[in-house]
Protein backbone atom coordinates (compact mmCIF):
# COMPACT_ATOMS: atom_id res chain seq x y z
CA UNK A 1 0.00 0.00 0.00
CA UNK A 2 1.36 3.38 -1.04
CA UNK A 3 0.36 6.46 0.93
CA UNK A 4 -0.62 8.83 -1.89
CA UNK A 5 -0.99 12.56 -1.33
CA UNK A 6 -1.53 13.72 -4.89
CA UNK A 7 1.92 15.26 -5.39
CA UNK A 8 4.54 13.86 -7.70
CA UNK A 9 6.60 11.94 -5.13
CA UNK A 10 4.04 9.43 -3.90
CA UNK A 11 2.68 8.88 -7.42
CA UNK A 12 6.13 8.03 -8.74
CA UNK A 13 6.74 5.77 -5.73
CA UNK A 14 3.63 3.78 -6.66
CA UNK A 15 4.69 3.59 -10.31
CA UNK A 16 8.20 2.37 -9.42
CA UNK A 17 6.84 -0.38 -7.19
CA UNK A 18 4.39 -1.47 -9.87
CA UNK A 19 7.23 -1.65 -12.40
CA UNK A 20 9.30 -3.67 -9.90
CA UNK A 21 6.61 -6.34 -9.78
CA UNK A 22 4.86 -5.56 -6.52
CA UNK A 23 1.11 -5.89 -6.16
CA UNK A 24 0.32 -2.25 -5.42
CA UNK A 25 -2.60 -0.36 -3.96
CA UNK A 26 -2.86 3.32 -3.15
CA UNK A 27 -4.35 4.85 -0.02
CA UNK A 28 -5.36 8.48 0.41
CA UNK A 29 -5.62 9.93 3.91
CA UNK A 30 -8.26 12.56 4.56
CA UNK A 31 -6.79 14.47 7.47
CA UNK A 32 -8.71 17.73 7.69
CA UNK A 33 -11.79 19.32 6.05
CA UNK A 34 -10.66 21.10 2.89
CA UNK A 35 -12.84 21.38 -0.21
CA UNK A 36 -9.80 22.06 -2.40
CA UNK A 37 -8.74 18.47 -1.79
CA UNK A 38 -11.47 17.28 -4.14
CA UNK A 39 -9.30 18.13 -7.14
CA UNK A 40 -6.39 16.24 -5.58
CA UNK A 41 -8.58 13.16 -5.13
CA UNK A 42 -9.69 13.37 -8.76
CA UNK A 43 -6.06 13.53 -9.89
CA UNK A 44 -5.24 10.58 -7.65
CA UNK A 45 -8.09 8.55 -9.09
CA UNK A 46 -6.81 9.32 -12.58
CA UNK A 47 -3.24 8.41 -11.57
CA UNK A 48 -4.38 5.08 -10.13
CA UNK A 49 -6.35 4.35 -13.30
CA UNK A 50 -3.22 4.97 -15.38
CA UNK A 51 -1.21 2.67 -13.10
CA UNK A 52 -4.03 0.14 -12.96
CA UNK A 53 -4.05 0.03 -9.16
CA UNK A 54 -6.92 0.45 -6.67
CA UNK A 55 -7.25 3.60 -4.58
CA UNK A 56 -8.48 3.34 -0.99
CA UNK A 57 -9.62 6.35 1.03
CA UNK A 58 -9.18 6.52 4.77
CA UNK A 59 -10.72 9.24 6.95
CA UNK A 60 -8.49 10.08 9.91
CA UNK A 61 -9.75 13.63 10.52
CA UNK A 62 -10.63 13.08 14.19
CA UNK A 63 -7.28 11.43 14.90
CA UNK A 64 -5.39 14.17 13.05
CA UNK A 65 -7.20 16.82 15.07
CA UNK A 66 -6.39 15.10 18.37
CA UNK A 67 -2.84 13.91 17.70
CA UNK A 68 -1.48 16.68 15.50
CA UNK A 69 -3.48 19.93 15.53
CA UNK A 70 -4.37 19.85 19.24
CA UNK A 71 -0.77 18.88 20.05
CA UNK A 72 0.51 21.73 17.87
CA UNK A 73 -1.66 24.29 19.64
CA UNK A 74 -0.93 22.95 23.14
CA UNK A 75 2.82 23.10 22.55
CA UNK A 76 2.59 26.72 21.42
CA UNK A 77 0.49 27.46 24.49
CA UNK A 78 3.38 26.13 26.62
CA UNK A 79 5.85 28.40 24.87
CA UNK A 80 7.31 25.65 22.69
CA UNK A 81 7.92 25.45 18.95
CA UNK A 82 6.52 22.06 17.86
CA UNK A 83 7.04 20.12 14.66
CA UNK A 84 3.63 18.81 13.58
CA UNK A 85 5.04 16.82 10.63
CA UNK A 86 7.00 14.60 12.99
CA UNK A 87 3.90 14.04 15.13
CA UNK A 88 1.90 13.18 12.00
CA UNK A 89 4.51 10.69 10.81
CA UNK A 90 4.77 9.06 14.23
CA UNK A 91 1.10 8.75 15.11
CA UNK A 92 -0.80 8.84 11.80
CA UNK A 93 1.27 7.59 8.86
CA UNK A 94 3.48 5.09 10.65
CA UNK A 95 1.02 4.46 13.46
CA UNK A 96 -2.65 4.25 12.52
CA UNK A 97 -2.08 3.97 8.76
CA UNK A 98 0.57 1.26 9.05
CA UNK A 99 -1.72 -0.68 11.39
CA UNK A 100 -4.55 -0.44 8.84
CA UNK A 101 -2.23 -1.47 5.98
CA UNK A 102 -1.09 -4.61 7.79
CA UNK A 103 -4.67 -5.46 8.76
CA UNK A 104 -5.62 -5.43 5.05
CA UNK A 105 -3.09 -8.20 4.50
CA UNK A 106 -0.48 -6.05 2.76
CA UNK A 107 3.19 -6.70 3.56
CA UNK A 108 4.48 -3.16 3.23
CA UNK A 109 3.57 0.50 3.52
CA UNK A 110 5.39 2.69 1.00
CA UNK A 111 5.63 6.48 0.97
CA UNK A 112 7.21 9.19 -1.17
CA UNK A 113 9.60 10.28 1.59
CA UNK A 114 13.19 10.94 0.59
CA UNK A 115 15.09 8.57 2.88
CA UNK A 116 16.36 4.97 2.72
CA UNK A 117 15.79 1.76 4.64
CA UNK A 118 18.61 -0.76 4.75
CA UNK A 119 18.65 -4.20 6.30
CA UNK A 120 21.85 -5.00 8.21
CA UNK A 121 23.04 -7.86 10.44
CA UNK A 122 21.96 -5.80 13.46
CA UNK A 123 18.49 -5.01 12.11
CA UNK A 124 17.06 -2.27 9.96
CA UNK A 125 18.76 1.08 9.44
CA UNK A 126 17.18 4.39 8.48
CA UNK A 127 19.53 6.31 6.17
CA UNK A 128 19.62 9.77 4.65
CA UNK A 129 18.42 10.14 1.07
CA UNK A 130 20.87 10.34 -1.82
CA UNK A 131 19.56 13.82 -2.69
CA UNK A 132 20.82 16.12 0.10
CA UNK A 133 18.41 18.88 -0.90
CA UNK A 134 15.35 16.66 -0.42
CA UNK A 135 16.45 14.41 2.45
CA UNK A 136 13.58 13.93 4.93
CA UNK A 137 15.19 11.51 7.37
CA UNK A 138 14.94 14.23 10.06
CA UNK A 139 11.16 13.83 10.06
CA UNK A 140 11.36 10.03 10.41
CA UNK A 141 13.56 9.64 13.49
CA UNK A 142 10.72 8.10 15.54
CA UNK A 143 10.65 5.00 13.30
CA UNK A 144 11.75 1.80 15.01
CA UNK A 145 12.46 -1.76 13.96
CA UNK A 146 8.79 -2.75 13.98
CA UNK A 147 7.93 -0.09 11.41
CA UNK A 148 11.07 -0.22 9.27
CA UNK A 149 10.66 -3.90 8.44
CA UNK A 150 7.30 -3.06 6.82
CA UNK A 151 8.42 0.17 5.10
CA UNK A 152 9.47 0.82 1.51
CA UNK A 153 10.92 4.18 0.44
CA UNK A 154 11.37 3.93 -3.36
CA UNK A 155 12.64 7.50 -3.81
CA UNK A 156 15.56 7.36 -1.37
CA UNK A 157 18.09 6.57 -4.09
CA UNK A 158 16.80 9.18 -6.54
CA UNK A 159 17.26 12.90 -7.00
CA UNK A 160 14.19 15.10 -7.29
CA UNK A 161 14.96 15.94 -10.92
CA UNK A 162 14.92 12.22 -11.75
CA UNK A 163 11.56 11.82 -10.03
CA UNK A 164 10.03 14.63 -12.08
CA UNK A 165 11.41 13.17 -15.30
CA UNK A 166 9.90 9.79 -14.39
CA UNK A 167 6.53 11.40 -13.73
CA UNK A 168 6.61 13.15 -17.10
CA UNK A 169 7.63 9.95 -18.90
CA UNK A 170 4.74 8.09 -17.26
CA UNK A 171 2.30 10.90 -18.00
CA UNK A 172 1.22 11.19 -14.37
CA UNK A 173 -1.15 14.09 -13.57
CA UNK A 174 0.92 14.90 -10.48
CA UNK A 175 3.98 15.71 -12.61
CA UNK A 176 2.91 19.36 -12.83
CA UNK A 177 1.95 19.86 -9.19
CA UNK A 178 4.02 21.65 -6.57
CA UNK A 179 5.75 19.85 -3.73
CA UNK A 180 3.71 19.34 -0.58
CA UNK A 181 4.28 21.97 2.09
CA UNK A 182 5.50 21.38 5.62
CA UNK A 183 2.34 22.26 7.56
CA UNK A 184 -0.60 21.08 5.49
CA UNK A 185 -3.32 22.42 7.80
CA UNK A 186 -2.00 26.00 7.57
CA UNK A 187 -2.18 26.47 3.78
CA UNK A 188 -1.29 30.16 3.87
CA UNK A 189 1.64 29.57 6.30
CA UNK A 190 0.19 32.23 8.60
CA UNK A 191 1.03 30.53 11.90
CA UNK A 192 0.18 33.55 14.02
CA UNK A 193 -3.39 33.88 12.73
CA UNK A 194 -3.95 30.13 13.05
CA UNK A 195 -2.71 30.11 16.65
CA UNK A 196 -4.78 33.17 17.53
CA UNK A 197 -7.92 31.35 16.32
CA UNK A 198 -7.23 28.24 18.37
CA UNK A 199 -5.76 29.32 21.71
CA UNK A 200 -6.21 32.31 23.99
CA UNK A 201 -3.40 34.88 23.86
CA UNK A 202 -2.53 37.01 26.88
CA UNK A 203 -0.32 40.09 26.44
CA UNK A 204 2.70 40.35 28.71
CA UNK A 205 6.07 41.95 29.28
CA UNK A 206 9.09 41.81 26.99
CA UNK A 207 12.19 41.73 29.18
CA UNK A 208 15.94 41.48 28.63
CA UNK A 209 18.05 38.73 30.18
CA UNK A 210 18.45 40.83 33.34
CA UNK A 211 14.69 41.14 33.75
CA UNK A 212 14.40 44.77 32.67
CA UNK A 213 11.04 45.50 31.01
CA UNK A 214 11.51 46.75 27.44
CA UNK A 215 8.00 46.56 26.04
CA UNK A 216 4.87 44.43 25.66
CA UNK A 217 4.14 41.33 23.60
CA UNK A 218 0.83 40.20 22.06
CA UNK A 219 0.84 36.65 23.41
CA UNK A 220 3.76 34.22 23.68
CA UNK A 221 2.38 31.86 21.04
CA UNK A 222 2.97 34.53 18.39
CA UNK A 223 6.75 34.26 18.86
CA UNK A 224 9.52 31.71 18.56
CA UNK A 225 13.16 31.57 19.60
CA UNK A 226 15.38 33.51 17.21
CA UNK A 227 12.61 35.82 15.99
CA UNK A 228 13.46 39.52 15.56
CA UNK A 229 10.59 40.96 13.54
CA UNK A 230 7.41 42.00 15.32
CA UNK A 231 9.03 42.93 18.64
CA UNK A 232 8.54 46.67 18.11
CA UNK A 233 11.69 47.52 20.06
CA UNK A 234 14.20 50.26 19.31
CA UNK A 235 17.14 47.90 19.80
CA UNK A 236 18.16 45.06 17.46
CA UNK A 237 17.21 42.20 19.75
CA UNK A 238 16.03 38.61 19.28
CA UNK A 239 13.71 36.29 21.16
CA UNK A 240 15.89 34.23 23.51
CA UNK A 241 13.27 32.40 25.56
CA UNK A 242 9.52 32.16 26.07
CA UNK A 243 8.78 32.03 29.79
CA UNK A 244 5.28 30.59 29.93
CA UNK A 245 5.18 30.48 33.74
CA UNK A 246 5.41 34.29 33.98
CA UNK A 247 4.09 35.09 30.47
CA UNK A 248 7.31 36.94 29.72
CA UNK A 249 9.14 37.15 26.41
CA UNK A 250 12.90 37.23 27.04
CA UNK A 251 15.00 38.99 24.40
CA UNK A 252 18.73 39.50 23.91
CA UNK A 253 21.56 39.89 21.44
CA UNK A 254 22.44 37.48 18.65
CA UNK A 255 25.37 36.19 20.72
CA UNK A 256 22.94 35.30 23.51
CA UNK A 257 21.08 33.04 21.05
CA UNK A 258 24.09 30.73 20.88
CA UNK A 259 24.12 27.54 22.98
CA UNK A 260 26.80 24.91 23.36
CA UNK A 261 24.55 22.23 24.88
CA UNK A 262 20.95 21.21 25.43
CA UNK A 263 18.77 18.61 27.09
CA UNK A 264 16.16 16.56 25.25
CA UNK A 265 13.43 14.12 26.23
CA UNK A 266 10.75 11.95 24.62
CA UNK A 267 13.58 9.98 23.04
CA UNK A 268 13.22 7.48 20.23
CA UNK A 269 16.00 5.18 19.00
CA UNK A 270 15.89 3.43 15.61
CA UNK A 271 17.62 0.33 17.02
CA UNK A 272 15.32 0.27 20.05
CA UNK A 273 17.96 1.41 22.54
CA UNK A 274 20.40 4.26 23.09
CA UNK A 275 23.83 3.75 21.47
CA UNK A 276 26.33 2.29 23.96
CA UNK A 277 29.42 3.93 22.45
CA UNK A 278 28.14 7.03 20.68
CA UNK A 279 31.35 8.17 18.98
CA UNK A 280 31.46 10.34 15.83
CA UNK A 281 27.89 11.53 16.29
CA UNK A 282 26.40 14.48 14.44
CA UNK A 283 23.14 16.21 15.27
CA UNK A 284 20.60 18.55 13.65
CA UNK A 285 18.57 20.87 15.86
CA UNK A 286 16.02 21.67 13.13
CA UNK A 287 15.14 20.56 9.63
CA UNK A 288 17.78 21.65 7.11
CA UNK A 289 20.17 22.89 9.80
CA UNK A 290 23.73 21.68 9.16
CA UNK A 291 24.69 18.59 11.09
CA UNK A 292 27.33 19.36 13.71
CA UNK A 293 29.60 17.07 15.72
CA UNK A 294 28.09 16.40 19.12
CA UNK A 295 28.71 14.46 22.31
CA UNK A 296 25.77 12.34 23.42
CA UNK A 297 25.22 11.63 27.11
CA UNK A 298 22.07 9.56 27.86
CA UNK A 299 20.56 10.18 31.31
CA UNK A 300 17.74 7.69 31.86
CA UNK A 301 14.77 9.05 29.89
CA UNK A 302 16.68 12.13 28.73
CA UNK A 303 19.87 12.96 26.93
CA UNK A 304 22.35 15.80 27.25
CA UNK A 305 24.02 16.96 24.06
CA UNK A 306 27.27 18.90 23.87
CA UNK A 307 28.03 20.57 20.54
CA UNK A 308 31.49 21.03 19.05
CA UNK A 309 30.43 24.53 17.96
CA UNK A 310 27.64 26.61 19.56
CA UNK A 311 24.25 26.39 17.84
CA UNK A 312 21.96 29.31 17.08
CA UNK A 313 18.36 29.70 18.27
CA UNK A 314 17.75 26.32 19.90
CA UNK A 315 13.98 26.15 20.46
CA UNK A 316 12.26 23.94 23.05
CA UNK A 317 9.66 21.76 21.35
CA UNK A 318 11.69 21.27 18.20
CA UNK A 319 13.30 17.91 17.44
CA UNK A 320 16.99 17.11 17.65
CA UNK A 321 18.02 14.19 15.44
CA UNK A 322 21.23 12.18 15.83
CA UNK A 323 23.23 10.65 12.99
CA UNK A 324 26.25 8.38 12.65
CA UNK A 325 27.43 8.81 9.10
CA UNK A 326 24.30 8.63 6.96
CA UNK A 327 22.41 6.51 9.49
CA UNK A 328 19.76 8.01 11.76
CA UNK A 329 20.36 6.86 15.34
CA UNK A 330 17.22 8.49 16.70
CA UNK A 331 16.26 11.74 18.31
CA UNK A 332 14.14 13.52 20.83
CA UNK A 333 12.29 16.72 21.69
CA UNK A 334 14.38 19.64 22.87
CA UNK A 335 13.48 20.61 26.45
CA UNK A 336 15.91 23.43 27.12
CA UNK A 337 19.31 24.72 26.24
CA UNK A 338 21.81 24.21 29.05
CA UNK A 339 24.07 27.15 28.30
Amino acid sequence: MVAMSGVVDSSVAAALLKEAGYEVGGVYLRLWPDHSREEIVRNLEHTCQLLDIPLHKLNLEADFQRLVIDYFCQEYHLGHTPNPCIACNQHLKFGLLLKWVLETGADYLATGHYARVKRSPDGYQLLKAIDPNKDQSYFLYTLGQGQLKHLLLPLGNLHKAEVRRLAERLGLPASSTHDSQDVCFIPDNDYRSFIARHISLAPGDIVDTDGKVLGRHDGLARYTVGQRQGLRLNKRLYVIRLDASSNRLVVGTRDQLLSSSLSAGRLSWVSGKAPESPGNITASVRYRSPRVAAGLHPRYSRVEVQFSTPQLAIAPGQAIVFYKGDAVLGGGVIEDRVN
